[in-house]
């Protein structure tokens, strides 16, 4: 393991541009005079808006990191172009070249950190003196890399299919999940744990219904791939897992009984997520009650039409990409 250095020791901390977003022009990200605006939000890189360009305002600098130090606290992004930020957003300059993918796995690091901090206590104090490794090690530099490699090289909006598939049929039924999957809980796994491996490239599954239920990537899993989860807290909001991962309390998992791919994994995640209504706080979706639900599938004879599922994503813009 490298040593492990304070954030002020690897970057130039400095608060960013403070600006209201109220008080700006928000306009289309295409506009000529366009520029990001990031916020506190741990979404969609931390961008929250396309805004004018102010003349007299000087944007924060490309090839930085942003760090919430208020509200999604210590959500970290890294920007290869310039920006504006709101208030309590740090901007973090490295004081070494650092490439853009070892920037990526910095703002992995800091990001590691989040668990130490809530709405009640924030980071406009100590962002500086956070711990993160000195050097990164080689294997996980080339993996992320390869990573975004694949991902560049994939991404296209136009679809695998050319054909035009309808979302019509009139040889529709319903299945019953049980008959369909085997419902199982997956292994807890403490934070705890998974800072001893590290960060890595599998995913850690909980029960937050965005970014497909992931909410950190480590080096380290105890379920495999392929499956379909769900969160057995609250609301039952059913993700497709393609990579082996790693999940928190309340992640259960649906394991196919039939041969499924990433495409029709998608189009049953997309109808199982329509079932949400039925759960709340007072009605948890547990597997018991999951395992009793029947959702309406394609037919082909007596059995769901899988091929015609996967024919169907694929006839979608940027299938490519998936």
């Amino acid at each position: 393991m490298s040593n492990l250095l304070k954030v002020s020791d690897l970057f130039e901390v400095n608060y960013g541009v403070k600006l209201e977003l109220v008080n700006l022009i928000e306009v289309d990200k295409k506009a000529h005079n366009s520029i990001p605006f990031v916020s506190r939000t741990e979404n969609n890189n931390g961008v929250s808006a396309f805004v004018e360009r102010i003349v007299d305002v000087i944007p924060n600098l490309a090839h930085t990191l942003s760090v919430a130090a208020g509200g999604s606290v210590l959500s970290t992004f890294y920007h290869p172009y310039e920006y504006y930020s709101g208030h309590h957003i740090y901007v973090l300059k490295p004081l070494k070249p650092l490439n853009p993918i070892e920037m990526l796995i910095y703002a992995r690091y800091i990001n590691a950190n989040k668990f130490k901090y809530n709405y009640g206590r924030q980071a406009n104090k100590t962002l500086g003196d956070i711990k993160i490794p000195s050097e990164i090690p080689t294997k996980l530099i080339n993996e992320v890399k390869k990573y975004y490699d694949d991902v560049n090289s994939s991404i296209s909006s136009k679809p695998i299919e050319n054909k035009t598939i309808l979302f019509i049929s009139t040889d529709w039924r319903f299945f019953k999940l049980g008959d369909l999957f085997d419902i199982v809980g997956t292994r807890t796994t403490t934070r705890d744990k998974l800072h001893i491996y590290g960060n890595g490239p599998y995913p850690y599954v909980t029960t937050k219904a965005t970014n497909n239920g992931v909410d950190e990537f480590y080096d380290y899993y105890t379920e495999e791939g392929n499956v379909i989860t769900f969160d057995s807290a609250v609301l039952g909001y059913c993700s497709y897992q393609p990579l082996p991962f790693s999940a928190s309390d309340h992640v259960e998992k649906l394991i196919p009984k039939f041969e499924m791919n990433r495409y029709i994994g998608l189009f049953l995640v997309t109808v199982l997520n329509l079932e949400q209504y039925r759960y709340n706080y007072g009605r948890k979706c547990s597997q018991t009650r999951l395992g009793e639900i029947s959702i309406k599938l394609p037919v082909k004879g007596e059995s769901p039409d899988f091929i015609y599922m996967e024919k169907l994503i694929k006839s979608m813009p940027f299938s490519s990409s998936l």
